[in-house]
């Protein structure tokens, strides 16, 4: 392929604003709700995130598969996000450890790309008028029908997706004579938080978006996990269910980002879809229990609601995100709960919040 002639491409929004560029080299038309990561490595974990799954990725750094791919630097089975929107795409890579090209990736799970984008002026354009749905497409002579389909898009807001990254069927990680036991509800689970269990000694059994409480007590756990996920918490009322069962038994439970929200909605407290979410690896927390600041991974559209949080009396604010003063995290007073809403597993990202998984371990033994 002559990569200077590549076939030209348009980033289309719901509002009518386009922008232009080229295809990486697979033709097509793709819908998804537009967002941006300014995280500057990590693309694959990125990719392969199930947070992500219904998101159109638009990178900020300006180099995306420079360094290849990697068969162990994913997060799930496949590419999560609907599309990639990005300024320079590198068809040539260099990293001893890669074991193929991203443009290879693409092409092997059928996602569609667009580069040459003016990415900045992008960010800036969504920065202010928020998160939409979006298109991009090569198909340049039937815009109007491409328009048609793209005002008939679900918007992400009251939107349910985690049934459709979670897992079919219940599986284990770790090792069975691992000292610990931990029922985990997938909904949309990273595999990097699964490793963070199995290595402080856990023996995970990963059950699917629908189970019941009776389908994760019966694995006779120490511990309950709520992960990750895509969409809005709001329509998972079974997970919500979940939570209050465990939560009514006083059974350590831990909760991330999505898991975090059904947490909140299962004891009443409001969430919301935010005006842009958070979504990359230097967003600054500050611990309130320590005083402490972190640096963390964030992925998330969707945020608890402050005022409702501070007005149930059981829960306590416990770490505050400081570009905006939104819900980091939360604990329950007089029961063995709590959650963040961003990644501790941190993959990509910085290891600043892994005492999180610690705490988890801890707050299991205590009542073990």
């Amino acid at each position: 392929m002559n990569y200077t002639q590549r076939k030209k491409a348009i980033l289309l929004l719901e509002d009518g604003t386009f922008f232009e560029g080229k295809s990486v080299g697979i033709e097509g038309t793709s819908f998804g709700e537009i967002c941006y990561n300014t995280g500057m490595t990590g693309y694959q974990e990125i990719f392969t995130d199930p947070s992500y799954y219904g998101q159109m990725m638009l990178t900020t750094n300006a180099h995306i598969g420079n360094y290849g791919v990697n068969e162990y630097e994913v997060e799930s089975n496949s590419i999560k996000i609907a599309g990639l929107v990005c300024k320079n795409f590198s068809f040539n890579y260099s990293r001893e450890r890669s074991n193929g090209s991203l443009k290879e990736y693409f092409e092997k799970e059928n996602l569609m790309a667009i580069s040459d984008v003016d990415t900045r002026a992008v960010v800036r354009y969504i920065r202010d008028k928020g998160a939409m749905n979006s298109v991009i497409t090569t198909d340049l002579e039937n815009l109007d029908a491409i328009k048609v389909a793209l005002a008939n898009q679900p918007d992400m807001n009251g939107l349910e997706l985690a049934s459709v990254v979670s897992t079919k069927e219940s599986y284990f990680v770790g090792d069975e004579k691992a000292p610990l036991k931990i029922s985990a509800l997938d909904i949309g689970i990273k595999k990097n938080i699964l490793r963070n269990l199995v290595n402080r000694g856990c023996y995970v059994k990963v059950f699917p978006f629908d189970a019941s409480f009776e389908d994760m007590k019966n694995f006779n756990p120490d511990g309950y996990f709520l992960s990750n996920g895509p969409g809005d918490p709001r329509p998972l009322v079974g997970a919500q269910q979940v939570a209050k069962e465990i939560i009514s038994r006083d059974l350590p439970l831990f909760g991330i980002c999505l898991g975090h929200q059904i947490i909140a909605l299962a004891n009443g407290i409001e969430t919301y879809k935010m005006h842009n979410g958070h979504r990359g690896i230097n967003h600054p927390v500050k611990n309130l229990i320590t005083g402490k600041g972190e640096v963390t991974s964030q992925n998330h559209g969707f945020v608890v609601k402050k005022e409702s949080l501070e007005a149930n009396s059981d829960f306590e604010l416990t770490h505050e995100h400081l570009n905006d003063g939104t819900v980091a995290g939360m604990r329950m007073k007089n029961k063995n709960c709590f959650s963040v809403q961003y990644h501790p597993e941190a993959s990509p990202g910085p290891h600043d919040s892994a005492y999180l998984f610690d705490e988890f371990i801890e707050n299991i033994k205590r009542v073990k």
